[in-house]
């Protein structure tokens, strides 16, 4: 087994240059470019390609399925913080691991699809579910822009549990009606958009979960959403807020709407926090949020 977050391809087909990131890590040039390599610059027989979801980030989080397609694969591709969580018995077990930094998606994503359209079986892994705000839609999008086929790569996604559930799990039963997941991130998404989304969500009476709220670089986006959460819901709206679930420094709490932003200098608010945004409806009882799936209107209990 061998590590490899270097600029030359295990496969040959690839190689990128690091460059400052505005997202707060070093992300490779190559996420500015078109890909490179096609299918016919390969001579081999393609390999297959699966996208993994790892859940909430320990091991007793991983499906069983999650686990058995991670030990079938050859080489690992992913980011660094997500195959550091993987158990040393997969690690081990692996003939190669390739990890790069954040935001070095497009780079790594490439990576993967060249080692499989080179004959090796490969795993790209991630937290969470690969369909949520995560990868699989992108390995596709690069399979198909270098000419190949999902099916000829027996391209696969390996569904995980996403933050939000776990998230959810940790502070009660705040997801059991309408909900709206929002991430904070302008990486990709324009910040207006963003608060649209938040405005619409929040008007019309949705749970919201919140991804990426917070990082250094983007102390306005998570000012501006407590600002539009606090133009529809009630300063005393119960918010669930889980840092690092299932990792090592895994934190929860339930807070009131009005004192969140005051969070966000606090280490309890990073790139790694989830926040749960109760409806009005949502309530706190022993410790836990509830948000009522409206059985009460119809049964008696």
């Amino acid at each position: 087994m061998s590590t490899d977050d270097t600029t030359e391809s295990k496969c040959g087909a690839s190689k990128t240059e690091t460059s400052e990131s505005n997202c707060g890590g070093s992300a490779d040039a190559s996420t500015e470019e078109k890909v490179g390599a096609t299918v016919d610059d390969f001579d081999a027989d393609p390999g297959s390609l699966v996208a993994v979801g790892l859940g909430p980030g320990h091991a007793d989080g991983m499906t069983r399925r999650a686990r058995a397609a991670l030990h079938e694969a050859e080489h690992i591709v992913g980011y660094t913080t997500y195959i550091d969580l993987l158990p040393d018995e997969i690690t081990d077990a692996a003939d190669e691991l390739y990890d790069t930094p954040m935001c070095g998606e497009v780079s790594r994503t490439e990576e993967a699809v060249d080692r499989a359209l080179a004959g090796n079986h490969v795993a790209i892994v991630g937290s969470g579910d690969p369909n949520v705000y995560a990868l699989g839609g992108l390995a596709l999008e690069i399979v198909e822009s270098k000419g190949a086929t999902a099916s000829a790569l027996d391209f696969e996604v390996v569904p995980g549990v996403p933050a939000a559930q776990s998230c959810a799990a940790r502070v009660g039963a705040p997801l059991v009606n309408d909900t709206v997941s929002i991430s904070l991130s302008d990486h990709l998404t324009p910040m207006p958009t963003i608060e649209s989304r938040l405005h619409a969500a929040a008007k019309e009476g949705f749970t919201i979960t919140i991804y990426n709220p917070w990082s250094r670089k983007r102390r306005d986006n998570f000012e501006k959403c407590c600002e539009i959460l606090l133009e529809h819901r009630d300063p005393e709206t119960p918010v669930g807020i889980v840092h690092g679930a299932g990792r090592e420094d895994e934190r929860v709490e339930i807070v009131e709407l009005g004192d969140l932003e005051a969070l966000g200098e606090t280490d309890l608010v990073d790139m790694t926090t989830t926040i749960l945004v109760g409806n009005e409806d949502t309530y706190v009882w022993d410790d836990r949020m509830v948000t009522p799936r409206g059985y009460e209107s119809k049964y008696d209990y």
